[in-house]
């Protein structure tokens, strides 16, 4: 994911928090951001030590949820900033289940602009 589409900033991160538009499920929480002239989404994504408490284990996470949002990324709405942050819940889970609970929360936050079932992912 290049870097332009992705939320870097801490001014950036606590713009989003301050929303205070965000759902949850029990492996992520997803923040969301309308901004209207924004060309294309950005993505931040944001792993505690209660994830994993090694770096790695942090960054196997973060890996896994880029590349699902890189496949979701054609039914995603454009004009949005997306804050990911994990639960400790998603540490062990498989690549499949990750892109499955990254799905539910994207559908409750209305972020999906196709509609996507759950199933077929």
């Amino acid at each position: 994911m290049r870097k332009s589409y992705r939320v870097k900033t801490e001014k950036d991160f606590q713009t989003v928090f301050e929303q205070h538009n965000s759902v949850a499920n029990k492996m992520f929480i997803i923040y969301t951001m309308e901004k209207p002239e924004q060309k294309h989404l950005r993505l931040g994504i944001s792993i505690s030590k209660k994830v994993g408490l090694r770096g790695h284990e942090r960054v196997w996470v973060k890996r896994r949820i880029r590349q699902s949002v890189l496949e979701f990324m054609p039914e995603l709405k454009q004009d949005v900033d997306i804050l990911v942050i994990a639960r400790p819940s998603a540490h062990d889970q498989e690549m499949p289940v990750i892109k499955q609970n990254l799905a539910h929360a994207f559908k409750l936050a209305g972020l999906l602009a196709k509609d996507k079932t759950i199933e077929n992912v």
